[in-house]
């Protein structure tokens, strides 16, 4: 059977002073003399333990809603990009991680001015099944030296939220000065086959679609709804390996027409081979910095005025595949709107995708220049390429090329995941 507790008051009761019973089994009930001699003894016990549940609930309630009063007062951290390093995108690489990261990592410290001690916090973004092996990432520590000793964190994502996670780290004022790094080795294996392990593992992994074949359905849902063309499609492919001519870290880039393209066959119906990201391995760094440590340290940072991150639902029957929600939220969030872009870097996997977001974002690619570096369809290597267009934002805002950019990052399938942030000048 089970024994009910008779409430009982307390200084974070409501006005009744009666908090709701608590009811469990009692073992004495069930022929155990000891436990059943002890009844009352229990009784007492967890009257007593209820009480003090309820009254230390409402005090750390209490003080958790003033403590959130006062940090929302608080005003944010200035914190910028002041160096970047990339490593020039191979289609099949020999290296194994460390040797992709270590030169990385020791120029973006050389270009900042920086020795290994000077960073307060070090954050890494990789995927563990691109390698096949649990917990590979800690390999990578190897990479950024583990003595003296630092700290570190790795995300199980793109390495754009690394960077994410280190600027958080910078709000709490934990340390001045961070890296954010990343790796994607996509010709390990089938990375078509193993980017769909992040698909809903009872309702669409088991189809076995890859990714390619996620990314059609959403193209063609595109074309019958009269979201995207063909040719607007084939316009930015074209325009992306033209753009790629001019970026030395590029795998993928030429002179292209459209109407050639538009001739090439279909690979995914409807999208062709040049629709789709080309398997690429690289790696890249980035160093934060706060306030005056970044004004120290670069003579214009890439300050970062607006940082917001939202997902859409993972289920293909409760997301859109012809709009692009989660960015529309976090680019009006990140203040996207408030005033001119002069680009955007936007990681944009598939061309109908670059689409969709710049309508999410409110971008008029005939005024804004759009993926100037050629973006994802120019070199996407898995976990890096999201980070690439942060690092390739904020060289163009460094050199004074432009005052004011969009960096975006996007992860999971058909855009469910959308990290926007907003970069400025001085």
């Amino acid at each position: 059977m089970n024994q009910t507790f008779p409430s009982s008051s307390s200084p974070g009761t409501s006005d009744g002073g009666e908090i709701a019973s608590i009811q469990r089994p009692v073992r004495g009930d069930l022929g155990d003399p000891y436990l059943g001699t002890k009844r009352d003894e229990s009784r007492e016990t967890d009257r007593a333990w209820t009480t003090d549940r309820a009254w230390n609930t409402d005090r750390a309630r209490n003080t958790d809603r003033a403590r959130n009063t006062a940090e929302s007062r608080k005003p944010m951290r200035d914190v910028a990009i002041i160096a970047t390093a990339q490593m020039v995108s191979e289609a099949n690489t020999s290296k194994t991680t460390v040797e992709m990261l270590v030169p990385v990592v020791a120029e973006v410290l050389r270009r900042a001015g920086l020795k290994r001690t000077d960073i307060g916090f070090w954050c890494h973004g990789s995927c563990d099944y691109m390698s096949g092996q649990p917990f590979s990432f800690v390999a990578a520590v190897d990479a950024i030296g583990a003595w003296p000793p630092i700290a570190e964190s790795h995300v199980e994502a793109d390495g754009a939220f690394a960077l994410y996670e280190a600027w958080i780290k910078i709000q709490t004022g934990e340390c001045d000065i961070a890296v954010a790094f990343s790796n994607g080795k996509s010709s390990a294996g089938p990375i078509e086959k193993i980017m769909a392990y992040q698909l809903d593992p009872y309702t669409i992994a088991p189809l076995g679609p890859d990714m390619h074949a996620v990314a059609a359905l959403a193209a063609r849902a595109c074309l019958e709804s009269g979201v995207v063309t063909e040719r607007a499609m084939a316009e930015v492919v074209s325009r992306s390996l033209a753009a790629g001519m001019n970026n030395p870290i590029a795998l993928r880039r030429g002179n292209v027409s459209v109407d050639e393209l538009l001739n090439r066959k279909r690979t995914y119906d409807p999208l062709r081979e040049d629709d789709c990201p080309p398997v690429t391995d690289g790696a890249n760094a980035v160093v934060l910095a706060a306030g005056d440590a970044a004004r120290t340290l670069r003579a214009r940072p890439a300050w970062i005025r607006g940082f917001d991150h939202r997902i859409d639902n993972q289920r293909f029957d409760l997301a859109s595949m012809t709009m692009a929600r989660s960015a529309a939220i976090a680019g009006e969030r990140a203040g996207v709107g408030n005033d001119r872009i002069d680009f955007a870097e936007l990681h944009a996997p598939y061309s109908h995708q670059e689409m969709l977001l710049t309508t999410a974002l409110g971008i008029d690619p005939t005024v804004t220049s759009v993926n100037p570096s050629g973006g994802a369809l120019c070199a996407n290597p898995q976990m890096a390429a999201g980070l690439a267009r942060f690092a390739e934002a904020a060289e163009r805002i460094m050199r004074g090329d432009a005052d004011r950019g969009v960096a975006h990052c996007t992860s999971g399938p058909n855009l469910q995941q959308n990290l926007v942030a907003v970069l400025e000048g001085n």
